[in-house]
């Protein structure tokens, strides 16, 4: 590699556009109606039979494993950087000093530490993680296959659906589905998620297209008059019952705009003060409230993307805007104690929230980013700060990812990286484990067989069974 590759600023997932973007849809909200319609023609009911939820933290860029919950004390210090393992309240599992939140709560969460793959671009990282499939190019974000949550849509959306199924939350430059490789593909921008962006910690955070402006309602009124005329004019001449149907369409429409329930669900000004000071005031610690108030409220499966975690303000110098701590993106500690302290409040406050609320049951909380970090430091020249400094690089072949609640077993750690942290040496896993694992939680069967556009049947995963060690344990 060339000394100018070598120096070469890493951008990580970049925004791009698509052809379809929730957030797009007018304040009237009549063009939805369009998509509701492919929606229910389009849906394949799961097995579920409860109100099994899902709250997804995705960190985009790669956290840095031996900086979060793989620690290497004895390892050389080329190998284990800076900072030392903190005890936690479950005795044999430490985390990093710089999670002291984290080792409060131990109990009331599970740690993997041997899920690995074998892509190491943003892309083909991305599109291994969100699909649990192998994709079919090694770099790029736009799906070959469909995302977890669009097929979670799929599954579990029925027309009447007052809430929507899945949500995700993004920063407001990164509001195009395929920025992180969460395309439906074949199933088609029906399963596309409603899309949630912004920094919910801003005072005016506003969620686009929920509720109606006041100058707004005569006018809703008089076009939902005007189709309610036209609809029976119509149904006078149908017989074959599509007008009906049609008419159900509008409603959930329109419903999505009036209802009082979903406007109290995304309305983060209902929560007291306190309890978001908790979580903390940047849009981690502010997704994560309204990620909980979701899934309390009836969606199924929410996405909080955490890069930055004051969207808005300036990145220092020695930091990343995601987690992407190449040595020439970031200074890789002070990253991590930028980084780290929100991450932190925002992680240890939901997971209690959830508790503390009875929803550890019924709510499952992931949280990976795509890969970990070269267990091996790397020093080269900032490009922001134009000294030499500590850096990680991309590393599919081990990583950490924190589950909590889902009705499991707590406190445990599952299988365990080499002194160095390069690679699984015990219970190996890959990412289609611990998908198999979510889908069982939804009351999915990850065997069912979806067709693609060439009407070819294809499984929801390929392969990977759920991990026996998150089985749900009797109540």
């Amino acid at each position: 590699m060339s000394a100018k590759s070598r120096n070469q600023r890493c951008a990580g997932p970049m925004k791009r556009r698509t052809f379809l973007e929730i957030g797009g849809a007018s304040m009237l909200g009549l063009g939805m109606t369009d998509l509701l319609r492919q929606q229910a023609l389009a849906s394949s009911t799961g097995n579920a039979t409860d109100d099994t939820a899902v709250i997804f933290v995705w960190l985009p860029g790669g956290p840095p494993h031996m900086e979060t919950y793989d620690m290497k004390p004895g390892a050389p210090v080329e190998y284990r950087g800076e900072y030392s393992p903190i005890h936690t309240n479950v005795p044999g599992l430490d985390v990093c000093q710089m999670l002291p939140q984290h080792a409060k709560i131990a109990d009331k969460f599970t740690l993997i530490r041997s899920i690995h793959h074998e892509f190491a671009d943003h892309g083909g990282g991305h599109k291994r993680l969100m699909t649990g499939r192998v994709p079919a190019t090694p770099v790029g974000t736009i799906n070959d296959a469909p995302a977890v949550n669009t097929i979670v849509k799929k599954m579990l959306e029925q027309p009447g659906n007052e809430m929507p199924v899945c949500v995700t939350e993004v920063d407001s430059s990164r509001a195009s589905i395929d920025t992180f490789a969460m395309g439906p593909a074949y199933l088609g921008p029906s399963s596309t998620p409603f899309m949630v962006a912004g920094n919910p910690s801003d005072p005016d955070f506003k969620v686009q297209n929920i509720g109606v402006k006041s100058a707004m309602e005569t006018r809703l009124d008089d076009r939902i008059a005007m189709l309610k005329g036209i609809d029976n004019f119509r149904r006078d001449v149908d017989k074959s019952g599509s007008m009906e149907a049609m008419d159900s369409f509008n409603r959930q429409a329109i419903d999505m705009l009036t209802s009082e329930k979903v406007r109290r669900a995304f309305d983060l000004s209902q929560e007291p003060k306190e309890v978001r000071d908790r979580y903390g005031w940047n849009a981690y610690g502010q997704r994560a409230v309204l990620g909980r108030r979701l899934v309390e409220s009836g969606v199924r499966f929410v996405t909080m993307v955490w890069e930055h975690p004051f969207p808005g303000s300036k990145t220092p110098k020695t930091a990343a805007y995601n987690w992407d701590s190449h040595a020439v993106n970031a200074h890789l500690f002070k990253d991590c104690e930028w980084r780290l302290p929100p991450y932190d409040q925002a992680v240890s406050a939901l997971i209690e929230d959830l508790y503390l609320r009875g929803l550890d049951r019924r709510v499952l909380l992931v949280v990976t980013g795509e890969f970990g970090r070269t267990p091996k430091l790397s020093v080269q020249r900032g490009t922001q700060t134009g000294v030499m400094q500590p850096g990680r690089d991309h590393w599919p072949k081990a990583m950490s990812v924190l589950v909590s609640g889902g009705g499991m077993q707590t406190g445990q750690v599952i299988g365990a990286t080499n002194p160095k942290g390069e690679y699984p040496v015990e219970r190996r896993l890959t990412p289609n484990d611990l998908w198999a694992t979510v889908y069982r939680h939804l009351g999915i069967d990850h065997e069912h067989i979806l067709h693609d556009l060439q009407g070819r049947p294809v499984p929801i995963l390929p392969f990977g069974k759920p991990i026996r060690e998150l089985q749900p344990v009797s109540a």
